[in-house]
């Protein structure tokens, strides 16, 4: 098995304070995804997308928790989920990062990052994590979501 990475969410801003880029940009706050201690915004920063849990509507926040705890396949992707999208809107279409999950026994796996939608493969490392503890942060997200608004 592969290393055991710790998982854990908290909420972040696109842009800090002292950011340029955010003039006449949206700065949208979302439930950024840390890894051993690393944010995956950070480490994706130069796609311009933001994480997909945290924001949003209601409706979809469940439907992107409940791709990440994978009660339900993506329509198009099936065990590909996106992972960061557009800061704007959400949409597919304007591309976005997408990751295969899966799950196997008390651990979940993230690996095969990809750029979408032309399925350009990012050189970064496989992840793996206590499912108790993913699952806890998935569904904590919504909870930061509703703090938030």
């Amino acid at each position: 098995m592969n290393k055991v990475n710790h998982f854990e969410t908290k909420l972040a801003p696109r842009y800090d304070d002292s950011d340029p880029d955010q003039e006449g940009n949206k700065n949208v706050v979302f439930a950024d995804w840390i890894i051993d201690g690393k944010s995956l915004y950070q480490m994706f920063k130069k796609y311009d997308f933001v994480p997909s849990l945290g924001w949003g509507t209601e409706e979809e926040q469940q439907e992107s928790i409940d791709y990440f705890l994978l009660k339900q396949l993506h329509p198009d992707l099936y065990y590909r989920y996106p992972i960061l999208v557009c800061p704007w809107c959400k949409d597919e279409e304007c591309g976005y990062v997408s990751v295969l999950i899966e799950r196997e026994g008390d651990f979940v796996s993230w690996s095969d990052f990809r750029l979408e939608p032309h399925n350009r493969k990012i050189d970064l490392e496989s992840f793996t994590f206590k499912w108790k503890d993913y699952e806890r942060e998935i569904i904590r997200t919504y909870r930061m979501a509703a703090m938030h608004n």
